[in-house]
């Protein structure tokens, strides 16, 4: 089937502009063109816009991706094996960056004792100060700030790092409940709901279901925290959120 260059940037969400871009370099030339010289693709053309667009989301520049395409090696089940393998990688930086991030939204940023080695074995590339500020202004006058500024001063690298695994075994657990195509007013939804409130108690302040809810809803109004679960898996934000409500609904 052939299908006009218009056709095929609706379909690819791309622009014209951006086909026409990639024709000129070589990257993916239509196999064919109209009597009045439009271009014209194909299936085969589609599957190799498929492609550039996976790899283009991974990172790789348009001289990577022409490089990687041209291998006579790769066959498409070769490029999805890669490109699997590389999204899985970050699956995993984006759940070790979540405890980060939520550590200093949460107002959990107060008198850290690390060196910056240990920082950077513990929060990688994230930069918590980067939020303090803010922080502080949104909830330094609570209860809950300054309980969790008394804990976070005593812990150590070794308190961090701790923290930072038991996160990864939860959000390792709650991405393969979603998986499973449980729903999210599950038991089980409702049970690592109920375990996430609960780690977040036994590390930083007491957590209510009040509270727990309010945090829930902030992971749908505040595009970074709904930026981050997304990248962990699409839907991510929206299944915890709910999952959260339900808890609280049922442990009412």
């Amino acid at each position: 089937m052939a299908y006009t260059v218009g056709k095929v940037a609706e379909l690819a969400a791309v622009t014209v502009r951006t086909l026409h871009h990639y024709d000129e370099i070589g990257l993916l030339s239509p196999s064919g063109r109209s009597h009045s010289g439009y271009r014209r693709y194909d299936d085969a053309d589609l599957e190799r816009l498929q492609q550039i667009m996976y790899y283009r989301e991974l990172g790789f520049s348009l001289e990577e991706i022409a490089t990687i395409l041209a291998d006579p090696q790769s066959d498409a089940t070769a490029h999805l094996r890669r490109q699997h393998e590389l999204l899985t990688g970050r699956i995993k930086r984006m759940q070790e960056m979540v405890t980060a991030i939520e550590f200093a939204m949460e107002a959990n940023k107060v008198g850290i004792q690390l060196t910056p080695e240990e920082r950077f074995e513990v929060f990688g590339e994230f930069d918590p100060d980067a939020h303090a500020e803010e922080a502080q202004q949104r909830w330094g006058g609570t209860d809950a700030y300054q309980e969790s500024a008394r804990r976070t001063a005593r812990y150590s690298k070794d308190d961090w790092l701790r923290h930072k695994a038991e996160n990864e075994d939860w959000g390792g657990r709650f991405t393969s409940l979603m998986d499973s195509g449980a729903a999210a007013d599950s038991p089980a939804a409702m049970e690592l709901a109920e375990e996430h409130r609960q780690i977040i108690s036994r590390w930083f302040y007491e957590c209510s279901y009040e509270i727990h809810t309010g945090l829930a809803d902030m992971y749908l109004a505040d595009e970074r925290f709904t930026a981050t679960y997304e990248a962990i898996k699409p839907g991510m934000a929206q299944f915890l959120h709910d999952a959260i409500h339900a808890n609280a609904v049922n442990r009412a």
